[in-house]
């Protein structure tokens, strides 16, 4: 470690600031991160899902989903994997922890309503994410094809809505340098911190 190096407590509130402004801003690099997890037959599935919200506080990352597709049963309950990378701060994050699928309840309801329409009528697909079709298409009724749907006709939409929330219980953060690379693994615990942290090898 040099003069030059940021704290621990620097490097860690520095995470927090990129993800929270991944949620926020859809330029950000870090608002379309990997989602990793294991299917049932044990192998690493992974998408790209858009980041919605991170707090700091809670130590949880947000993101949408439909409710009807297959991942909502691999992913509720258990671990999983988030990585994104930064190239302006030249930063690669990994989380880790735990996810749990929301289809009810106030923070759903919430984050439905800031939704804009168009964001909205992902949902009224006629069948799950992953269902065959004939030829392209995006699975919405021919009637919404390219339309601003009304309030109206997006009521049924909210039964397909849930949001994934991971519970962040580790970050793996590496700053990438020519003079020498960087590299943290932080921990969440109990302390009074909430986290503990060391340097690794990068």
């Amino acid at each position: 470690m040099t003069a030059t190096d940021p704290s621990l407590p620097e490097i860690l509130a520095e995470c927090w600031q990129l993800l929270v402004r991944g949620g926020a801003d859809r330029r950000s690099p870090l608002h379309t991160p990997s989602v990793v997890s294991i299917d049932a037959d044990g192998a690493p599935d992974a998408r790209i899902m858009v980041l919605r919200k991170a707090d700091p506080a809670a130590s949880t990352l947000r993101f949408h989903t439909d409710a009807r597709s297959p991942k909502c049963d691999a992913l509720n309950g258990q671990r999983i994997a988030v990585l994104g990378y930064h190239p302006g701060q030249a930063v690669q994050l990994r989380l880790n922890g735990r996810a749990e699928v929301l289809t009810e309840g106030e923070e759903v309801d919430s984050a439905w309503a800031r939704s804009t329409p168009f964001a909205r009528r992902c949902y009224l697909a006629q069948h799950p994410p992953g269902t065959p079709l004939r030829g392209p298409g995006s699975g919405l009724p021919e009637a919404l094809e390219g339309l601003k749907p009304s309030e109206e006709q997006l009521i049924p939409a909210r039964a397909h809505f849930a949001l994934l929330v991971m519970t962040v219980d580790s970050i793996d953060w590496l700053h990438l340098a020519q003079g020498g690379h960087r590299r943290v693994l932080f921990m969440r615990d109990g302390a009074e911190s909430g986290w503990v942290a060391e340097w690794v090898v990068p």
